[in-house]
């Protein structure tokens, strides 16, 4: 399967289990205030087996592909624990994960698992949106010595924000599927019409700026 074809798949299996949402003529409210056309909660992913193995089946050949001298798989916490540790186990590589924040009792971690001190990491993410939590796992890791080589996800929005935050700190994303796939997908799929992908494209051009529920 090509990373065209992967694309599709992912998007086709985060619908049909309602992972994904679109309403864009009913927008969902993100904590952020901001007006979305799109929700989006992977765990879902976790409850279904042969989308499961889709999704953990890409993570790891995307790693392979991109990743191939990978020395430790790190999760973020907490949605990504659960497919570090199952595409850890696919590369038979070691796992650990970054807490939010250091543990205030016992050893005070903020990295579980084995030291990334030194090795070549890639992260496990479910969700690239402005990129924020995504980065702030990185830099824990580089702080402890880690080379962090680059984050897979399952689903980036690819807003602006997350693109330019990536590039700034100069660390690398792959995702397996993607807005525009999704929204393309969906409505191939008649979960939207055709009439709503410009109005749903523009809310990823510029996400504060509530003009696409009108376009």
């Amino acid at each position: 399967m090509t990373e065209k074809e992967l694309a599709v798949e992912v998007a086709k299996n985060l619908l049909k289990i309602k992972a994904v949402f679109l309403k864009p003529n009913d927008p969902f409210t993100w904590a952020s205030g901001i007006k979305s056309p799109i929700y989006c909660d992977n765990r879902m992913t976790l409850s279904y087996p042969e989308v499961r193995k889709v999704v953990e089946d890409g993570l790891a050949q995307t790693i392979k592909t991109y990743y191939p001298d990978v020395e430790v798989i790190e999760g973020t916490s907490t949605a990504g624990i659960a497919h570090a540790a199952m595409v850890a186990e696919r590369l038979e590589l070691p796992m650990g994960y970054v807490r939010g924040k250091a543990k205030d009792h016992g050893r005070g971690n903020q990295i579980e698992g084995v030291s990334p001190k030194g090795k070549k990491v890639v992260v496990v993410e479910d969700l690239i949106s402005t990129a924020g939590s995504s980065l702030e796992v990185v830099d824990v890791l580089r702080e402890e010595g880690a080379i962090v080589l680059g984050i897979v996800s399952i689903f980036t929005y690819g807003l602006k924000k997350g693109i330019d935050r990536l590039a700034e700190a100069n660390c690398e994303n792959h995702s397996l599927s993607n807005f525009e796939t999704l929204v393309h997908t969906a409505a191939q799929e008649k979960y939207i019409s055709d009439a709503d992908i410009n109005k749903v494209l523009k809310f990823q051009q510029n996400p504060s700026d509530e003009s696409w529920m009108n376009a």
